[in-house]
This record gives C-alpha cells, structure tokens and sequence, in this order.
C-alpha cells in the first residue's frame, strides 16, 4: 500500500478469496483492503498510539440519519460522557481533500454536534475546533491529544 505521512504500523492483512483484508481494530472484523481504509486504519492507529486516543471510545462506519437519508461517519471519538467530540472523514491517498470533503463532514457535524472535525487522505490532514457559540471555526495548525480535546 502506498505510503503516507504517518508513523508506519504493523497490521493483521491476509488474503480472503480474491481480496486483501485488514483486521479493523475497533470493529473487531476483517474489511476489505482498499485505499481509503489504509488511510483510516493508520490513522486510528496514529490517534491511539501518538495522541493517545481512547480506542474504548472510538468507532468506525458509523450510522446516522441525515435528512432521511442513512449516511455513515467515517470515525467517530465521544467524549468520556460519550457525547460525540470527534469526527473523522478519510479519503484515499489519490482523492485531494478538498472543499466537497469539508462539505460532508460538516454536513454529518449537522447531526453529531461534535467539536473538532478532521479530514485525512493519509498524505495531508486537517483538523477544526467548532465554536457553536460564536457560531464558527478555527483550523488547528496540528491535531492535539485527546486530552487536550476534553479540557
């Protein structure tokens, strides 16, 4: 898989039928090996091994009803309330993030009311604060530790 700026880890992959599967740590399953979820399991990793992420409170592919319409958040992070604190949109290394990303994410935010919003393609990443009672947002010049988020 292609390199990205991120830490390297060690991964569970085997070949199943005619693919590639990865061991996704937080849905305890095997998924396909594609390029989007190369970026989303090296930065799960990244958050839980160098921001020191909770991996109790964190999931993947999560549900939610947007508009009647069934969407899925890429990551989610709750607070230690389990309140959502984090948002997490992954695209593949060859998708720029652009502001169609930004857009999608900020629309999944509509129902989550989380507080930071982060984008990877695993090469560039982008990490907000959500000020709801200024009504804006302010990008971080780099993502911080989980305990930063909850103070």
């Amino acid at each position: 898989m292609q390199q990205l700026n991120l830490p390297e880890y060690q991964f569970n992959i085997k070949r199943k039928d005619n693919s590639i599967v990865i061991l996704d740590s937080l849905r305890k399953r095997w998924v396909s090996l594609t390029p989007e979820e190369w970026v989303r399991q090296n930065f799960v990793r990244f958050l839980i091994e160098e921001k020191e992420f909770p991996p109790p409170l964190m999931n993947n592919e999560i549900s939610i009803i947007q508009n009647g319409i069934k969407r899925r958040c890429d990551t989610l992070v709750a607070d230690r309330e389990g309140n959502p604190l984090v948002i997490v949109e992954y695209k593949a290394p060859s998708i720029a993030v652009s502001q169609k990303t930004f857009n999608q994410i900020v629309r999944y935010n509509m129902v989550l009311k989380a507080k930071y919003l982060i984008v990877s393609n695993g090469t560039s990443h982008y990490c907000c604060k959500i000020d709801y009672e200024n009504n804006s947002y302010s990008f971080l010049e780099e993502i911080p530790c989980y305990s930063q988020l909850i103070d």
